[in-house]
């Protein structure tokens, strides 16, 4: 995303080229999944990279692994030039895969739903479902009555 500034200022046109390439191997950089977000500058950056110079707000999640390594981003929510509605019923919708096949919720799998379902309850937040895919089948705990 290049800056406004540098598209409008008053530098010579082969020093906008080098600002401009510099911005574009930061990105790049920092667009990389996998990228860690190991302090608040980090994330900062991340996200002032990603969003800045939208023409719109967006409400967006970013997907972490347990070292803070971005996995994926994803704009749950756009609006206008000035807000977005949120709504959290929609932000928070559980799934995960078994690559043994075997859909059967285990009792870890179990566990971290009702944890998720508690902490979630704490902001008014209700978890509607939780599914686990298998190759051919997939578990729905709402179905079930787990939820």
């Amino acid at each position: 995303m290049e800056s406004n500034v540098i598209l409008n200022s008053t530098l010579p046109l082969a020093s906008q080229l080098t600002v401009r390439r510099a911005i574009a191997l930061i990105e790049n950089h920092l667009r990389e999944p996998g990228v860690a977000f190991t302090s608040a500058t980090a994330a900062r950056e991340w996200l002032r990279l990603n969003l800045t110079g939208l023409e719109r707000e967006v409400f967006m999640v970013l997907l972490l692994d347990n070292q803070n390594r971005l996995l994926a981003h994803e704009t749950l929510f756009s609006g206008s030039i000035s807000s977005t509605e949120v709504h959290p019923r929609e932000v928070v919708k559980a799934a995960h895969n078994h690559p043994s096949g075997h859909p059967e919720p285990s009792d870890a799998d179990r566990r971290i739903t009702e944890r998720l379902k508690k902490a979630l309850a704490l902001v008014d937040v209700r978890l509607p479902d939780h599914f686990v895919i298998g190759s051919k089948e997939i578990v729905s705990f709402a179905e079930r009555g787990w939820l």
